[in-house]
């Protein structure tokens, strides 16, 4: 199996300013999630990004770089542009990794390219794992997904899901329902495998009112009548960056010498 790594970099960014281009232990956020995926196995790995700095960043650490328009809607046009600068097409495999995520596991990134090639079925697939916690169970800024038997994806959702019918407050509000053991709630990763032919085609499909109310992409998918395949992992994903606070967590961490060599696919 081959596959790519494509890694969208805006340079914009509401919460954290140039946040692809803040320090991590002497190098560049973009640089750090490059070098991490690299052990994954795949073929190449590539920052699609929309901004020359970000860009001579990932040059002056040996990291391959395509400058793509600054002017797209969300990562997955960004993506698509870079396809056809790669020349990628058809059934070639890619892995979407988000430039924030500087502690993403690289077995789990295999794992997602592996799942899409073992489903022909499917157009895409991604991650997800148990939620233990009740807060993250009733976060809405914690995705949720729904599996069928084969693991494909039903339904994400910001709502808390499933819902414990008979559960010590099943008829209650949201604010207080129980989070059911049978089935473990599932957290959504953002990580997506898909074929490249599909994601070129992904933003001339309609945005869906699902996917408009949620604000979750992915739903254009299943509104479309695709399926998603679903890779069950273990254990959350190492922290990814959206604040300062984050950025602090993750410096600390690499500090401690917990990223220091990154685990390498099984």
């Amino acid at each position: 199996m081959q596959f790519s790594v494509l890694i969208p970099a805006r340079l914009a960014s509401t919460r954290l300013p140039l946040k692809p281009l803040a320090d991590i232990a002497g190098k560049p956020m973009v640089v750090r999630v490059a070098e991490r995926v690299a052990a994954s196995g795949a073929r190449q790995v590539v920052v699609a990004a929309d901004d020359e700095r970000i860009a001579e960043a990932c040059r002056a650490h040996g990291v391959q770089v395509v400058m793509t328009r600054a002017d797209h809607a969300s990562g997955s046009d960004r993506l698509a542009e870079a396809c056809t600068l790669l020349g990628l097409d058809g059934d070639d495999l890619v892995v979407n990794v988000q430039g924030d995520e500087p502690l993403i596991d690289p077995a789990l990134v295999h794992h997602c390219a592996a799942l899409l090639a073992r489903r022909p079925d499917c157009v895409m697939g991604t991650a997800a794992h148990a939620i233990t916690e009740q807060a993250d169970y009733l976060n809405p800024n914690v995705v949720k997904v729904v599996v069928d038997a084969l693991g494909t994806a039903l339904l994400f959702s910001r709502a808390p899901l499933p819902w414990w019918r008979d559960g010590p407050t099943g008829g209650s509000a949201a604010g207080t329902a129980a989070m059911p053991k049978t089935p473990a709630p599932l957290r959504h990763i953002g990580l997506y495998s898909c074929r490249a032919g599909f994601l070129r085609g992904f933003p001339a499909l309609p945005p869906s009112p699902l996917e408009q109310c949620e604000a979750l992409e992915q739903l254009r998918v299943l509104w479309h009548g695709q399926r998603i395949a679903v890779h069950l992992c273990d254990s959350a994903p190492g922290p990814g960056v959206d604040t300062p606070d984050d950025l602090a967590r993750v410096r600390e961490l690499f500090a401690a010498g917990h990223s220091a060599t990154a685990p390498t696919r099984q």
